[in-house]
């Protein structure tokens, strides 16, 4: 491994194409310290920054074969993770709009059609982000919360491990947290 220190960004770039795991530690430990400060100095939110980069070092291992860097390897991340931010504060608005919009609603007493509009929308919002879920964890998702079945119960129908179960469905709530912000709370007022 202290070899690869010695790399410089293209040629770990190179070998993490190749699925060089060691390539890809080395860039993580290179740039997940300052990618984090980059992004809690737009978001002040330590926890929310880490899964920021948590999230671009996920995606960059898996599509590794397939990522084009038109820049650096430093200049791909710090854009990854200014977009990946600018999606953070996005989401982190449009669920303030709503809430915002609700309490309005709440405090006027503005006719009942609205908020059912509204609902659906927010409804449209988070089963998008469902959908966007890969196929197995969405299938396993969707039976533990729509059909509300045990972790043992969807193992036994789809013959898997019930520790597989129970981490695909953990696995899709963090996915779900990520990509819904506050708006992940009204994923349980629809069940």
């Amino acid at each position: 491994m202290a070899a690869y220190r010695t790399y410089t960004d293209a040629e770990l770039t190179a070998l993490l194409r190749t699925g060089d795991q060691l390539a890809y530690t080395e860039i993580y430990q290179r740039y997940t310290g300052v990618l984090q400060g980059h992004a809690y100095s737009k978001l002040q939110d330590r926890e929310e920054a880490m899964d920021v980069v948590q999230e671009l070092f996920a995606t960059l291992w898996a599509k590794r074969d397939s990522i084009v860097f038109h820049t650096t390897l430093s200049g791909y991340l710090y854009t990854a993770v200014r977009n990946k931010v600018i999606n953070v504060i996005a989401r982190q608005n449009i669920a303030s709009d709503y809430i915002k919009s609700l309490q309005e609603f709440i405090d006027k007493g503005e006719a009942l059609t609205d908020h059912r509009v509204r609902e659906h929308e927010l409804t449209a919002i988070i089963e998008k982000e469902i959908a966007a879920l890969p196929e197995k964890m969405r299938t396993i998702f969707e039976m533990s919360r729509k059909e509300g079945l045990s972790h043992k119960e969807i193992a036994g129908k789809l013959g898997l491990a019930e520790k597989t179960v129970k981490n695909q469905v953990n696995n899709s709530l963090k996915i779900l947290k990520d990509k819904l912000g506050p708006l992940f709370i009204f994923l349980f007022l629809m069940n």
